[in-house]
């Protein structure tokens, strides 16, 4: 899927999860959103399949992630599977920055300046 089109459907799934959680969007490069007492929120979304049939996954980026936990931050989880010219988000799961599975980081994020850890869609949903 071209990065474009991954941006579209990320932005969609990012104010699905604002109406959804009464985030106030509030980008910057490490979060998206602040819940209404002011923490911030990184709101994430994977394809749940991608057209060659390879499952989806959420990207966490370590500088990133090490500044949400210092900032008390929140993450919402969305895999989405695209409808028309929209998304379908098939699931929900906000949880605490300091809630997450074991990240095992790995370089691939230098495009961001971070290394980068992949989070399988089942190990938020199980």
């Amino acid at each position: 899927m071209p990065s474009h089109r991954a941006n579209h459907y990320g932005t969609l799934v990012e104010r699905k999860a604002a109406e959804r959680y009464r985030l106030d969007l509030d980008r910057s490069s490490w979060h998206d959103a602040r819940r209404p007492n002011g923490d911030p929120v990184e709101i994430k979304s994977a394809m749940r399949q991608h057209a060659d049939g390879q499952p989806g996954n959420f990207k966490i980026y370590e500088e990133y992630h090490d500044r949400l936990r210092a900032e008390n931050g929140w993450y919402v989880f969305g895999p989405y599977r695209v409808r028309g010219r929209g998304v379908q988000v098939l699931r929900w799961e906000m949880r605490h920055s300091s809630r997450l599975p074991r990240l095992h980081w790995h370089g691939g994020g230098e495009h961001r300046d971070s290394r980068q850890a992949k989070l399988d869609i089942g190990e938020i949903f199980g």
